[in-house]
C-alpha cells in the first residue's frame, strides 16, 4: 500500500494518490480507483485530486497528515488523510499483509528512463538537497507506526536507503524535543553536473 503525493510528467500539479499490489510490483495493483481493490467510503474527497496549498522555497511550509492502520476486527487496512477516513484496502486482497506488515518504507521516488542518455532531471520533493534543512528540502515528519494493540509508537530504527546521493539524498533526524518527532529531510534536483547517469 502506497500513499502520498504525485506529480506526473506533463503536469505541474501536486496530486494525492494511493496505490497497491498484491505481490510486489510484480502482476497486480494499481493506482488510486483505477481497479478493483480500495474500497472509497468518503464521497466529500476524489482520490487523484490537487494537493493545495504546497509549501514554497524558502516560504510557507504545509503539511499532509497521512495514516494507515489495520482493524483488528475486520481485517481491513484504513487510510486516513488528514484525520478524516477515505476509505480501507480489504485484508482479503493482500497475500502477505494477513496479520500484520514486517516493514514501513517512508520517501519519495522518481521514474528515470534515461530518454536522452542521462539520468532524468526529475526533482524529487522541492527539488532541493536535504542539507539545506527546513524550509527548502521536503521532508516527513512524525513518522509513527501502529502497534498490534493499536498504539501509535515511534520507530526504534530507521535504515537510510538512497539509490543515486549525488541526485537525491535524505537526512535522518531523531530529535525527541521537536515537534516533529522522528523526521527526515529528503530530495534532489536530478540530472546535474555530479548526477550523470
Amino acid at each position: 500500500m502506497e500513499a502520498g503525493w504525485i506529480v506526473r510528467s506533463g503536469d505541474p500539479q501536486t496530486h494525492f494518490f494511493i496505490f497497491w499490489t498484491r505481490d510486489g510490483y510484480k502482476t497486480t495493483g494499481c493506482y488510486n480507483l483505477d481497479c478493483p481493490g480500495f474500497v472509497q467510503v468518503n464521497r466529500q474527497f476524489a482520490l487523484g485530486s490537487i494537493v493545495n496549498p504546497v509549501s514554497s522555497y524558502n516560504g510557507l511550509q504545509f503539511n499532509i497528515l497521512i495514516t494507515i492502520f489495520k482493524n483488528k476486527e475486520s481485517g481491513n487496512w484504513w487510510l486516513q488523510l488528514q484525520n478524516q477516513v477515505l476509505g480501507y484496502w480489504p485484508g482479503s486482497i493482500f497475500t502477505t499483509l494477513a496479520d500484520s506488515s514486517d516493514a514501513i518504507n517512508f520517501g519519495g521516488e522518481i521514474i528515470n528512463d534515461e530518454a536522452d542518455g542521462h539520468h532524468t532531471p526529475t526533482q524529487m520533493g522541492s527539488g532541493h538537497f536535504p542539507s539545506e534543512g527546513y524550509g527548502k528540502a521536503s521532508f516527513f515528519g512524525n513518522l509513527q507506526y501502529m502497534d498490534s494493540n493499536g498504539v501509535f509508537k515511534d520507530p526504534e530504527k530507521l535504515i537510510p536507503y538512497v539509490t543515486k546521493p549525488l541526485c537525491y539524498d535524505l537526512q535522518v533526524r531523531d530529535e525527541k524535543t521537536s515537534a516533529s518527532g522522528t523526521y527526515f529531510y529528503f530530495g534532489g534536483p536530478g540530472y546535474s553536473e555530479k548526477c550523470l547517469n
